[in-house]
């Protein structure tokens, strides 16, 4: 996780809302306080026998050294995982595929885009992607560039751009700061936006979240998968 001192958290914040948005009204999830990714893992997990997993962005491990499936992959440039390198760097070499995917890492925009369509192209018949950080509940928890330490980044705007797309389908689980859910399948509900993805705001997301994001709960998840 990035270390950002207090001076350049002060001046991240001040350009923000100077230049890029300033919005302070906040959303107001109800995820479920005691079921997270690794609950929803090994539920699909039990329902689907994963053989091979990947994992992009594991940090100090909290999820990585949860999961037993057989054929595991963590990669990450600084710290957990068992793959020293960026998701590119990983992705450019890789000759695997994988029965489920969890992304993780650079919480922006481009580069979480890019580990989606990077995993779909090594992601198995009917098998899934979970990306984590999809719902964040105020204007500061998703700005870019970062100035606070809790922090979801605008992975949702991936998620936005993604669902545009007629060969992917996705939902989002509210749930864990908000678990994306991706197959490589026909989009049965494609969204429609008039805005270019990056002149989206917080603002934007704020209105708009559970038709932009396709919001599911956690019983309906289980349903469909």
């Amino acid at each position: 996780m990035e270390k950002i001192s207090k001076v350049s958290r002060i001046i991240r914040k001040l350009y923000y809302i100077i230049f890029i948005e300033n919005f302070s009204k906040k959303i107001s999830y109800n995820f479920p306080p005691n079921y997270f990714r690794w609950d929803l893992i090994k539920y699909l997990h039990e329902k689907y026998k994963f053989n091979s997993y990947l994992e992009i962005g594991c940090d100090k491990n909290q999820l990585f050294s949860r999961i037993n499936i057989n054929k595991k992959f963590g990669v990450d440039p600084s710290s957990g995982g068992n793959i020293r390198k960026t998701s590119d760097e990983f992705f450019k070499d890789n000759k695997d595929t994988f029965d489920l995917v969890f992304i993780d890492g650079l919480h922006e925009y481009t580069q979480v885009k890019k580990d989606i369509l990077n995993s779909l192209k090594f992601l198995n018949k009917n098998g899934l992607i979970l990306v984590h950080d999809c719902l964040p509940e105020s204007m500061s928890k998703q700005a870019v560039p970062r100035y606070r330490m809790l922090w979801n980044g605008d992975v949702w705007k991936a998620i936005v751009d993604l669902r545009q797309d007629e060969n992917i389908e996705i939902y989002t689980c509210e749930m864990d700061q908000g678990i994306g859910v991706i197959q490589n399948k026909k989009n049965t509900s494609i969204l429609q936006i008039s805005k270019k993805i990056k002149e989206l705001k917080f603002k934007d997301f704020y209105k708009n979240h559970k038709e932009y994001m396709r919001t599911i709960s956690i019983k309906d998840l289980q349903e469909k998968f």
